[in-house]
């Protein structure tokens, strides 16, 4: 990678920054919990929900309550109690008010990517996709707000998202480095459109977020997030 070539590094949020999945995986869990007894396979259950409702709802954590309840009301029906379902419903609000405490690295890195950045011109952005009230809560809940200098949240990460997002910031797709944990969303998309890719794994991955491995000329691939600053 040029990094002389790059104008703009965008960011992944959720599972990048910092954690958001390990919070989803504990209602996931609460979920199952209640409905094992009347399938064989709750996990797969919840996803054939998620699935259906990609199209109408998004990503998000109300997309993820409804999809969460429908799935134990599908499943259990008149077996769960209201106060199963509301202790449910709690769960499920309580990921509206997440921490968004910086992973590891997170804040250090960006601070000095930051400075760097602003000497030669070129600009951070973070780009997320999710619901717009959440995203930007969380984004000032974390406090890395003042590392960017643009935000753009998404509803989702497609070729044509990052192409906007290419014509927003002014630059031609082989400028932009698009630095994310999921394959699916941060990487190929942007690699389609002829940007480069940094791919920081999480240690746990959403359903609908599984992707086969890449391997690419323009991907990088690293372990950890201040491994960044070996390659800018």
């Amino acid at each position: 990678m040029n990094i002389e070539k790059i104008k703009v590094i965008a960011f992944d949020a959720d599972d990048t920054l910092w954690d958001c999945q390990g919070y989803f995986e504990e209602v996931e869990e609460h979920l199952y919990r209640l409905i094992a007894p009347y399938c064989e396979n709750p996990k797969q259950e919840l996803f054939k929900t998620e699935s259906g409702n990609m199209a109408d709802l998004g990503y998000g954590c109300k997309a993820f309550t409804i999809s969460i309840l429908e799935t134990a009301m599908r499943i259990a029906g008149n077996d769960l109690s209201i106060t199963q379902l509301d202790d449910l419903l709690k769960d499920c609000k309580r990921l509206l008010h997440l921490p968004a405490t910086p992973l590891p690295g997170v804040e250090e890195t960006l601070k000095k990517l930051r400075g760097k950045m602003e000497d030669e011109g070129r600009k951070l952005v973070c780009f997320t996709k999710g619901e717009l009230q959440d995203q930007e809560n969380k984004l000032k809940r974390s406090g890395l707000l003042k590392y960017f200098d643009d935000v753009e949240i998404t509803s989702d990460k497609t070729q044509r998202e990052f192409l906007a997002l290419c014509e927003h910031q002014q630059i031609h797709p082989s400028e932009l480095l698009m630095i994310g944990n999921s394959l699916k969303s941060d990487c190929a998309p942007a690699l389609a459109i002829g940007a480069w890719a940094i791919h920081i794994p999480f240690h746990v991955t959403w359903q609908l977020e599984h992707f086969e491995d890449i391997d690419h000329e323009r991907l990088i691939k690293i372990e950890k997030f201040s491994d960044i600053l070996k390659y800018i």
